[in-house]
């Protein structure tokens, strides 16, 4: 992180967020009820391998849309975060499923069950 990440709220928040919670997807809309179909694609393959997460809705608040562009470096929305570290987003999520690669990743770290 540079200077200018800890002096940005938004990414102070990201950050917190992150570090609090396992599983977190900064998605458009909530879970419940997506507002993106990239993020409803990413909501249905948490769901349907059962893992536990939370949603963050960054349509809520511009300074979150765009401070998580820049707190990763990573364009678009959704992104996915696991035990603090960023994933991607809902191409490379959708590819590691198709593959095989999420669940065991998700097991690994601890935040889905075997």
């Amino acid at each position: 992180m540079t200077d200018t990440t800890i002096a940005n709220p938004a990414h102070d928040f990201i950050a917190k967020t992150v570090a609090e919670n396992p599983v977190v997807l900064f998605m458009k809309g909530v879970p419940e009820q997506p507002r993106c179909g990239f993020s409803a694609l990413v909501v249905q393959i948490l769901d349907h391998l059962g893992a536990d997460f939370i949603g963050v809705d960054v349509l809520q608040d511009d300074s979150l849309r765009d401070g998580i562009k820049t707190f990763t470096d990573w364009p678009t929305i959704p992104q996915l975060y696991v035990k603090g570290e960023f994933v991607g987003g809902a191409d490379i999520i959708r590819e590691m499923f198709q593959s095989g690669e999420l669940k065991p990743l998700l097991i690994e770290q601890g935040v889905l069950a075997a």
